[in-house]
């Protein structure tokens, strides 16, 4: 191999490279029926140390500052998945002004789901396809596949441009795509930092940066990331069916609990542009609490309620 062959497969190698971080979904089109259901080695190896880091936490002990910080993280962040990721990217039952928007979707990247393009072109696909062979993750294709290695398999991975034709005009949100894993960093960073201030400034509450990495990081981002795929697994197996729809969708007060109100999952699937999915008296939404209370101060406006024929058929069943 010449000198001038082996320069050009060097920037061959660093094209591919950069291709992968800035997250190019074209390196993803056109794959054999084999390469699309392929697990990529890379993102399992990414995903299996993130539990494995969680065993660090018998390392850094316990503090009640640590596990303090991991349920707010975990709220916050499944907020922002069901109510950023869900309610608004994936379905737009509510408006927000563009700055907020970002906002939004910077926020949400933060839960480690990948981004908002990529997050909601899937789950418009999972809608039109629900519980159908091509359905990505289906319960009817096993549990597994179902709650974990779909994301995992290389051909899920690319935007299905075609769905979000109303985000991709955003210049911004196509650039976030691109690097979604910085704002994912930042909050790790930020963990670390805050345990390593606090282990300075203030000894006594027995933290450490690497205490809060941990338990603030790994711990909270594992549990968040189980607990938004019991929607995929879960609540299309466990629970009561309201409606009838043309899926199996199901929902469960336990999984409501457990995900801010996406557990209404039956109610969702028979009206999924409405905003709350907590249709009926008894069934908390607190992500839709909490909506309500960004449009009480002015961040969120135009949100759609559910029209009284699908509450009085609710009522029917």
């Amino acid at each position: 191999m010449n000198k001038r062959s082996k320069k050009i497969e060097n920037i061959c190698v660093v094209q591919n490279i950069w291709r992968w971080i800035s997250n190019d979904s074209s390196l993803y089109k056109d794959l054999s029926v084999e390469d699309n259901l392929q697990i990529d080695a890379f993102r399992l190896a990414v995903f299996v140390s993130m539990h494995i880091a969680c065993l660090s936490v018998f390392y850094v002990v316990f503090s009640w500052i640590a596990v303090s910080l991991m349920f707010a993280l975990y709220f916050f962040r499944m907020f922002f998945v069901t109510a950023f990721y869900h309610r608004y990217f994936s379905h737009r039952t509510y408006t927000v002004s563009r700055p907020v928007q970002f906002l939004m979707a910077f926020l949400g990247c933060t839960a480690g789901q990948r981004g908002p393009l990529w997050w909601a072109g899937h789950h418009r696909g999972h809608h039109i396809n629900s519980d159908t062979e091509v359905d990505p993750h289906s319960p009817r294709n096993g549990f597994m596949n179902s709650h974990m290695l779909w994301f995992l398999r290389r051909g899920n991975f690319s935007l299905h441009e075609h769905r979000i034709k109303d985000l991709l005009k955003y210049p911004e949100l196509r650039f976030l795509e691109k690097f979604d894993w910085v704002p994912f960093l930042i909050l790790f960073l930020a963990c670390y930092l805050l345990g390593s201030f606090l282990a300075v400034h203030f000894p006594a509450l027995n933290t450490s940066g690497l205490q809060l990495l941990v338990w603030g990081g790994f711990v909270s981002t594992v549990v968040l990331y189980h607990a938004t795929y019991t929607i995929n697994s879960l609540a299309h197996v466990y629970g009561n069916r309201r409606f009838e729809t043309n899926d199996d969708s199901r929902n469960n007060i336990w999984l409501a609990f457990l995900t801010l109100g996406e557990g209404w999952h039956n109610n969702h699937h028979r009206y999924p542009v409405a905003t709350r999915q907590g249709f009926y008296r008894g069934e908390i939404d607190i992500s839709f609490i909490l909506i309500n209370f960004l449009a009480a101060i002015g961040l969120a406006k135009d949100l759609k309620p559910v029209p009284i024929y699908i509450m009085e058929e609710g009522r029917r069943q």
